[in-house]
């Protein structure tokens, strides 16, 4: 149960950053003994892997971090997210950690099903993600697009960490996450709607 769990946290962590979870299960496999890889996924703690993923993750950051360029870095990213979900699923469930000293079989025997569920999982915070943004930026300017995408990649970092560390505690972060992205599109659709009946009720012409 336990496996599922890392492997459902590690894949929401991808949907808001696709290379935080890459790059902390390969960093803490590599260089401490909370993760021991699979050899199947051995590769991830691998200098280039870590290297090449670190220079992604910095384009990503910096990216994210603008209004517009944002926007467009999450089309390119609806492939990119829901792959990295797969990737870590099927690797974080199948993975020795100071949690889960002895992964289920049926997990670390099976390489398609996992992927597919990571990729599922992924999606969904990729998409709230997505769709708010926008909204965000045009609500605030542009302005709110770096203090977002700060609080995105504080998630997926912590997320990452928790769902090596104290899975359950991350999955209950996880959810309270979804349940923050869903009332905050929610509020910034209301705000927006709001924004535009009073432009209209000033522009319309007196009676």
């Amino acid at each position: 149960m336990l496996e599922l769990i890392t492997g459902i946290t590690l894949a929401a962590s991808a949907g808001l950053n696709a290379y935080i979870p890459l790059l902390g299960l390969g960093l803490l496999s590599r260089f401490t003994g909370l993760v021991q890889l699979p050899d199947a996924w051995a590769w991830l703690e691998n200098g280039w892997s870590l290297g090449i993923i670190g220079v992604l993750l910095a384009v990503e950051v910096l990216v994210d971090k603008f209004p517009v360029l944002d926007t467009v870095n999450d089309v390119l990213q609806t492939v990119v997210r829901p792959a990295s979900g797969g990737m870590v699923f099927a690797a974080g469930s199948s993975s020795e950690t100071v949690a889960i000293s002895d992964p289920a079989g049926f997990v670390a025997s099976a390489q398609f099903w996992p992927f597919v569920l990571g990729i599922a999982i992924a999606l969904v915070p990729h998409l709230l993600k997505a769709v708010a943004r926008p909204v965000i930026n045009a609500l605030t300017g542009g302005a709110g697009a770096a203090a977002t995408s700060f609080l995105e990649d504080l998630g997926a970092l912590v997320l990452t960490l928790l769902a090596v560390v104290v899975p359950v505690l991350a999955i209950v972060l996880l959810i309270a996450i979804i349940v923050l992205l869903v009332r905050r599109l929610r509020r910034a659709r209301l705000r927006r709607r709001e924004q535009r009946a009073g432009a209209a009720g000033v522009a319309a012409p007196p009676a």
